[in-house]
């Protein structure tokens, strides 16, 4: 019996080896949170084992009404910056955890409703 749970362990562990490391997931825009508490909302592509790209980047910047103390939350694509970044290249030690964004949460559709506000190029 112990034998057999020895050999089902080891199966798992080798099984969790063989998977690739870089998580495949099927909706457009990932929620990427970092060790600093900071997270970002963006299209995630993996630059082998130590990086990851991040192109289309958005986060939520709080602010507090010092009157009523309510807080208001506004979604913030990067690139406005004084240095106009257009992606991020994120150390992967730095990432706590990444997960989808559902297009049909409200931060999908706002992502969505900012995507399609976008100025048209001058040529």
């Amino acid at each position: 019996m112990f034998g057999l749970i020895i050999f089902v362990c080891g199966l798992i562990f080798v099984q969790g080896c063989s998977q690739s490391a870089n998580p495949k997931f099927q909706s457009e825009y990932q929620a990427i949170l970092l060790t600093t508490g900071q997270v970002f909302f963006g299209k995630v592509e993996f630059l082998g084992k130590e990086y990851i790209q991040v192109k289309n980047v958005f986060y939520i910047r709080s602010l507090v009404n010092q009157q009523t103390k309510e807080v208001s939350n506004t979604l913030i694509k990067k690139g406005n910056e004084l240095h106009g970044a257009d992606r991020m290249f994120i150390n992967t030690r730095h990432i706590i955890m990444m997960e989808p964004v559902s297009p049909e949460s409200q931060l999908g559709k706002k992502i969505k409703e900012q995507e399609s506000q976008k100025p048209t190029e001058q040529k």
